[in-house]
């Protein structure tokens, strides 16, 4: 049963973790469901297999950004991606220890009102303000980057959705939704990176013990990255954040209801 929860949990984590509708409130929800608490750490191991599928599907890009850089001496678009690290990087490592063990990173509650909030926000985004526009992520300017970063240490927030946010950054801040997906991908890469680096020095006794479980969830949570990177990147080319913003709202309303029976709200 461990086993199979490993790869369910590892479905869930590479398919939210791209598509914007939060992959921490949906590991949240259904940690509680299958085994009624939360596992902050087997979440921030299922981070690997989400990662090794950023830089699968973004090889090319990451090759041509690392040929810019030692070859070509351009720096601006890792310049941004870094300024958009630099909030949600700082804040995760400070404030570590206090995350992962309050209870209100791991609330189901929390992830109701935080699904809501964000989802009205994507449903209503094309009609709100936006800054002039962007080309790419390269032309960001230093305070529109670092904006984006904002957004993302935001998303620390369960259900608040890592993706979902800096998308919706990099659209108020002129950026396509297509472009904002793809700068979004690109810069959540070092949070990422720091996050597994930090799991593997601090906690290499839970991956010994979980192995088996963390390895399944982490093929699990790659095969769908990938295809969920694919599908979103295509979809954004036509369509704007508004389906997914539905889908919070709708999911938000239906977990209420079921707290409420429960009585936990």
């Amino acid at each position: 049963m461990e086993y199979l929860i490993g790869i369910i949990l590892g479905l869930i984590q590479g398919l939210t973790e791209f598509i914007p509708i939060s992959s921490s409130g949906h590991l949240v929800i259904a940690q509680t469901f299958l085994s009624g608490e939360s596992d902050h750490l087997l979440l921030e191991f299922l981070n690997i297999g989400t990662m090794l599928a950023l830089f699968f599907f973004f090889r090319r890009r990451i090759a041509q950004i690392l040929r810019d850089i030692f070859i070509h001496k351009k720096y601006r678009l890792a310049r941004n991606i870094l300024l958009t690290s630099v909030p949600a990087g700082l804040v995760g490592f400070i404030f570590a220890d206090y995350i992962a063990g309050t209870a209100f990173f791991g609330s189901a509650v929390v992830v109701v009102f935080t699904l809501a909030i964000v989802g009205i926000l994507m449903i209503v985004a094309e009609k709100l303000p936006h800054a002039s526009k962007v080309e790419n992520g390269e032309n960001l300017s230093a305070p529109r980057a670092f904006g984006i970063g904002v957004a993302q240490m935001i998303a620390l927030i369960p259900g608040v959705s890592r993706s979902g946010s800096t998308i919706l950054a990099g659209r108020f801040l002129g950026l396509s939704a297509k472009e904002a997906a793809e700068y979004s991908f690109l810069a959540s890469l070092p949070i990422m990176m720091g996050v597994t680096l930090k799991v593997l020095v601090t906690d290499a006794d839970y991956l010994v013990e979980h192995f088996g479980v963390l390895a399944l969830g982490n093929i699990a949570a790659f095969i769908s990255g990938v295809l969920a990177v694919g599908f979103l990147m295509r979809y954004l080319a036509k369509h704007s954040l508004a389906v997914f913003g539905w889908y919070r709202v709708g999911l938000a309303a239906v977990l209420a209801v079921i707290l409420v029976f429960n009585g936990t709200i």
